[in-house]
């Protein structure tokens, strides 16, 4: 790449004072150029309003995360170095940090660069590239093996990606060349708990080497993950001195005294959120940026008056704005008047469009169709499932008609268990709740309604049913959903075997039932919607089984 000539030497910032500014931003996957001009736009507004000296990006911040098998694409390399040049060419104050994929003899690496000057002043290779559950970067990535450090506005700074820090070794490595201060460019998944390990990790690591650390962090949907943000800089006695808010998008400015350990001056702390609170905000976020990011004007789904729909609606007019989303009842002769009520009240309450479309003319002609070959049969789950499926052709019909995306409302304890239909209630393009547990359900309803009430209070407390059949119930076919997701959190996300989870205390035919449909369902699950991913295992990228196994359950 080309190389303009050094710009003229800047003042120094004081000699006892630096400014950085984290900046935790959304990033499409793949768009380059855009990312380039949004990186050029944070680094002018953060020396504008922050004076930085040092403005720090997220990991692979260039191409998104996870830019997956777009790294094999032969242009990679060429658009990478198209946008570097055009990095370059910017006359910055500021020091900028940012991640890109970087080729170096032959091997393609996660690496961290140093613009200064307008040049490349040094750069980092992630030397932990990870392999599990969503993470693939083995299949693309080599590792790299030497530390960075460099001198920054008169401080030793470490630089590190992600991965490393969760290892020995890259922090230690830049404590013993000298650093005072490590930079850690992430991409880092939210999960339910994941901000409690990395404060955790944090402290130790930064206690240990008596470095301070900045953890900055991407925000932002990418198809089922969702990046939470929740920057972060600990001092080098393990303090928490400051942190920014998850799920937003900004720049977010320290100063760090330049005496002896390069002290972060402390801001006042955070406000601890619930864990509703949270995961219905990262719910938010992952509609939104599916949405947006994939040029949808509005999305549709189906309103049953049931919990799931509610709670799912209520997401997406959070996410959109009411004037997006469209909310569609469709009867049968065993819908109850509860439901139509509560749907209409729901979508009142909402500000949605809403439409009630009966589905009984059209179940009575595929039933007129189909009498000669089910003549002498009894009726079973095939009339059910026909009722969901023909639900499926009008919200798929709404969704080609007017580009709508047909969001799905099945949650995990359903997708699990293959409590949902194939082109039923499962056609559609993306399931908000498909990793948030029933019993989770009812606690995130309860949590949106403590911020204005819109789901009425008998859709959270009356007995779950699909209304398939006359008086039906899901806890006919199955345990109560307090057993059932206790179950399925340590066969699913726990790998406990159907005899460990009975030596936890639950009764044998439960276990062997919920494990036996959590295995004979995969074939479902691997032609359903992608939806948030909330927990530490949901299913889709880190959950990958066999449709076709001999493996028998027990042991």
């Amino acid at each position: 790449m080309s190389r303009p000539a050094e710009a003229p030497a800047r003042a120094a910032s004081s000699a006892h004072r630096l400014r950085l500014v984290m900046a935790q931003t959304d990033f499409l996957v793949g768009d380059i150029p855009g990312n380039t001009r949004a990186v050029i736009e944070a680094v002018r507004k953060a020396e504008q309003d922050h004076q930085a000296d040092v403005v720090v990006f997220p990991e692979l911040c260039l191409t998104g995360y996870p830019p997956e098998d777009l790294l094999l694409r032969p242009s990679l390399d060429l658009r990478i170095e198209e946008a570097l040049d055009s990095l370059l060419q910017e006359d910055f104050a500021a020091v900028v940090v940012i991640g890109a994929p970087v080729r170096h003899g032959g091997l393609l690496y996660n690496a961290a660069l140093v613009i200064e000057g307008r040049q490349v002043r040094a750069r980092y290779f992630k030397q932990f590239p990870p392999n599990y559950q969503v993470f693939d970067e083995k299949r693309y990535f080599a590792a790299g093996s030497q530390p960075c450090v460099l001198d920054i506005r008169g401080i030793p700074v470490g630089i590190t990606v992600c991965e490393d820090i969760w290892h020995d070794g890259p922090v230690e490595q830049a404590a013993a060349a000298g650093a005072k201060l490590v930079l850690n460019l992430n991409a880092s998944p939210y999960d339910i708990d994941k901000q409690a390990r990395r404060k955790s990790l944090l402290e130790r690591k930064s206690r240990e080497n008596r470095v301070s650390i900045v953890y900055t962090n991407l925000v932002g949907g990418q198809d089922e993950l969702v990046f939470d943000g929740g920057s972060m800089v600990f001092d080098h006695s393990g303090a928490l001195a400051v942190e920014v808010p998850q799920f937003a998008e900004g720049l977010f400015p320290v100063e760090f005294l330049n005496e002896h350990h390069c002290q972060p001056v402390s801001q006042p702390p955070l406000a601890e959120p619930s864990l509703e609170e949270n995961v219905y905000r990262a719910l938010v976020l992952g509609v939104r940026d599916y949405v947006n990011k994939n040029g949808f004007r509005s999305v549709v789904l189906g309103l049953s008056g049931g919990i799931d729909s509610a709670l799912t609606v209520a997401i997406a007019v959070d996410a959109l704005g009411a004037e997006r989303v469209r909310a569609v009842m469709m009867p049968f002769r065993y819908t109850s008047s509860m439901s139509l009520e509560d749907a209409e009240a729901e979508a009142k309450a909402l500000g949605v469009q809403y439409d009630v479309f009966s589905i009984e003319p059209m179940y009575d002609a595929f039933m007129a169709t189909l009498a000669a070959p089910f003549n002498g049969t009894r009726p079973d789950t095939t009339e059910e499932n026909l009722q969901a499926r023909l639900r499926g052709v009008l919200l798929m019909s709404l969704s080609n008609k007017f580009g709508s995306l047909v969001l799905t409302t099945g949650n995990k304890s359903e997708m699990a268990v293959g409590y949902s239909t194939l082109y039923g209630d499962m056609a559609g393009g993306f399931d908000v709740l498909k990793d948030v547990p029933k019993t989770l359900v009812f606690r995130l309803a309860r949590y949106r309604n403590t911020v204005s009430a819109v789901i009425p209070e008998r859709v959270i407390t009356r007995p779950p049913s699909a209304e398939l059949a006359p008086d039906q119930k899901d806890e006919d076919s199955l345990p109560g959903y307090d057993v059932l997701d206790q179950i399925l959190n340590l066969y699913v996300e726990r790998d406990f075997s159907a005899d460990a989870i009975v030596a936890e205390g639950f009764a044998r035919a439960d276990v062997d039932r919920v494990v036996r449909l959590v295995d004979i369902n995969e074939y479902k699950r691997r032609q359903a919607p992608i939806g948030v991913r909330i927990t530490e295992r949901g299913f889709g990228k880190d959950r990958r089984y066999p449709i076709t196994n001999g493996w028998k359950s027990g042991k």
